[in-house]
């Protein structure tokens, strides 16, 4: 079972390296031939670079091109990058923690709920032995459904175990209060990644259907269905699936917040969807009371709500029975498990097997009580001094923004003193939150892995619902400790970095700063310019939805990004006997302009610090060359065709290659650093430059 709650961030997905490894910050990897648990990452890697490459032909080949012929994609991984490796050795040090929590001796409550979490997972015997006994409750709930009164409710019972169907609802704070936080409605219910695997016509959305169909059948069988019966019902499924898509809003609109900005009553909602019966949904879904809440889209709302009339009653229990027992899938036996796996990993992302047991249940006790296990992580990784490095380089990147705003000849004075309000109001989160999450009432029970999840889940749900009617907490982190990522809340205006960031190939205690910057400075970069892209920049200083901007500025910006999007929807993300595929620059601007922000932010940050100072070449890399050198050997990765086709759908980020060579090729200090000519693919004849 997998968290599902909505959370408001803009995120670059990095990968997050867990321990010390102080010694593994030379330029050249050591230990290469070890397993990853025990290999050194180096932070700067002259064995990834393919110096046949011309730099100003393709830089994201040069920087990465050796390290992408020695490192293919795992078995066991659709996608495989520096990112990635890291994760990967991130799970052998969590391994260890929840591994010694269960080992004999003295224990803190903390860490015997993790061990006995992590234990009743990894119990395969007994998940075996109990077949489909955890499901078996929640479908024996759905079979008694007699009313479409009794549908409702039993949506508002899912959602409290987190089991998304039909539509979601979640806390978030007021688009125009940001300090309070009001309940949301919004589109939901599919389960294939995006409303276009289900309306799109052309060959490959054919097959997905095709498959998917075949896959939910298979399910039902698993779950004691005759095979007949469970032909009829993953067609019914797909009927039902494909009329919530078709109502859905397409995810590119979505990123505009003006289209997700519809305050109504209780009272409004409830009446523009008589057939849904959302009174009855409040009351029973555990939130606390609440007169008004934010609908998403409430042209979908309308539209179920004919639904719900049209659609036979015994066609929504099938659906739901089916939504329940996918989300129960990764708790139950090896044959729910590997059917799972089978189209959602191997024919879906091209993944050949799956990951060994260990690293799932390591991925699970992260996703359940992973506040609980981050802190365990923190107290033997990180320390009081990796967040007072962190606030350094934040405070200086901060500094070079302050200039780069000041030096725009294209923005009036008015709307620059703006901008410099909400610069100076961003909030920096390093490492960990202030106030570790109590997870004391949450059960969790030897040899009962599915109640466990379900229970912490529920727990999750409750914690957030009830968020609803108060005061926005600022400082509740959406991530994890050891989370692979970082974030930008434009609701919070604030910057999130999870403590294991500051490790190679982000950062080195022993590296030269042009590599620093080049990494981990980027990436504060690229956060801080989140709140300034073309989605960020229409929320004030405190996190409200209003534009702040004078009309010729607003203007002069749209045309800017403009320019980004055209420029990365000429990119070709895949190419195979399936076609070519191209990245959507709409729904990746958001992430390119932080890209090109965040590389020029990190860079001036870095000659404001090297001033006139000569400093010698390293390795044979003037530090301006070193500095982008460890941009693009971040973002070095191999992914399969499959995955590549489903991200271009779906992830509002560019894949690596299009991340480095997008950025580097609008980048004068780029052109400059590597002596590239005007007409070479690295200088683009027509940059486009929004910070």
């Amino acid at each position: 079972m997998r968290t599902r709650l909505l959370l408001l961030f803009s995120s670059l997905s990095i990968a997050v390296l867990l321990s010390g490894l102080a010694s593994a910050q030379s330029s050249t990897p050591t230990g290469a031939g070890s397993s990853n648990a025990l290999r050194e990452i180096p932070v700067f890697d002259l064995n990834a670079i393919d110096k046949t490459i011309d730099p100003c032909v393709d830089f994201y080949q040069y920087a990465c091109g050796a390290w992408m012929k020695n490192n293919p994609i795992p078995a066991d991984k659709s996608r495989w990058g520096r990112f990635d490796e890291l994760a990967d050795h991130n799970l052998y040090i969590l391994r260890d923690i929840l591994t010694e929590a269960q080992l004999p001796g003295k224990h803190s409550a903390t860490e015997s709920m993790v061990g006995a979490y992590y234990g009743s997972c990894m119990d395969e015997s007994t998940i075996e032995k109990k077949r489909t006994e955890p499901l078996l409750p929640e479908l024996d709930r759905l079979n008694r459904i007699k009313t479409k009164e009794d549908l409702i409710r039993a949506v508002a019972a899912m959602h409290r175990d987190s089991i998304p169907a039909l539509f979601a609802f979640y806390p978030q704070p007021d688009m125009h209060d940001s300090m309070a936080t009001v309940a949301t409605l919004d589109q939901g219910g599919i389960t294939l990644p995006d409303r276009d695997y289900y309306i799109k016509d052309d060959a490959k959305s054919v097959e997905t259907r095709q498959k998917y169909v075949e896959h939910v059948q298979k399910m039902f069988v698993l779950a004691g269905d005759k095979p007949e019966v469970a032909a009829a019902e993953a067609k019914t499924v797909l009927t039902v699936e494909t009329g919530l898509a078709q109502a859905s809003m397409d995810r590119t609109a979505r990123r505009d917040p003006k289209t997700r900005d519809h305050k109504m009553t209780v009272a409004e909602i409830v009446a523009s969807a008589p057939n849904l019966d959302l009174t009855v949904y409040f009351a029973d879904n555990s939130s606390p009371k609440f007169i008004s809440l934010n609908v998403g889209n409430p042209d979908f709302f309308k539209q179920v709500d004919e639904q719900i009339s049209t659609v036979p009653l015994d066609d929504w229990k099938v659906y739901l029975r089916w939504k329940t027992i996918n989300d129960y899938a990764p708790l139950l036996t090896k044959a729910f498990v590997e059917e799972d796996f089978l189209f959602n990993g191997k024919y879906m992302s091209g993944q050949k097997e799956m990951e060994p047991r260990w690293k799932r249940c390591v991925k699970s006790a992260d996703t359940h009580l992973g506040m609980a296990l981050g802190k365990l992580y923190v107290d033997r990784t990180f320390g009081a001094e990796g967040k007072e490095r962190t606030l350094k380089m934040v405070q200086a990147i901060e500094s070079a923004m302050r200039q780069d705003i000041g030096q725009l000849t294209w923005m009036s004075d008015t709307t620059k003193q703006k901008a410099y309000e909400k610069l100076n109001a961003i909030v920096n989160n390093i490492g960990y939150p202030d106030t570790w999450r109590d997870y004391s009432s949450v059960v969790i029970k030897p040899g009962d892995y599915a109640g466990n999840a379900v229970r912490a889940e529920a727990f999750e749900v409750h914690r957030q619902y009830n968020k609803i009617g108060q005061p926005t907490d600022r400082k509740d982190w959406g991530m994890t400790p050891p989370t692979v990522n970082a974030y930008y809340r434009p609701p919070m205006n604030d910057i999130n970095f999870p403590a294991g960031i500051l490790q190679p190939p982000f950062y080195g205690k022993l590296m030269d700063d042009a590599v620093n910057f080049g990494g981990v400075g980027v990436v504060i970069g690229h956060e801080l310019t989140h709140g300034f892209d073309d989605q960020g920049r229409k929320y004030d200083a405190e996190g409200n939805f209003r534009d702040w901007w004078t009309a010729e500025d607003g203007k002069e910006f749209e045309q800017r990004v403009d320019c980004t999007a055209k420029e990365y929807s000429s990119f070709i993300t895949v190419k195979d006997d399936k076609g070519e595929v191209k990245l959507n620059g709409r729904l990746t601007l958001g992430e390119n302009t932080a890209d090109n922000g965040g590389l020029k932010l990190a860079y001036m940050a870095l000659m404001n610090i090297i001033g006139n100072t000569p400093v010698k070449p390293i390795d044979g890399y003037t530090p301006q060359q070193r500095f982008f050198l460890a941009y693009g050997q971040i973002w070095c990765q191999n992914v399969t065709d499959q995955e590549a086709r489903k991200r271009a759908l779906t992830d509002p980020h560019s894949p690596g290659q299009w991340r480095v060579n997008g950025a580097v090729q609008n980048s004068a200090a780029f052109e400059q650093a590597f002596g590239c000519k005007a007409g070479q693919p690295m200088v683009s004849e027509n940059a486009c430059r929004v910070w």
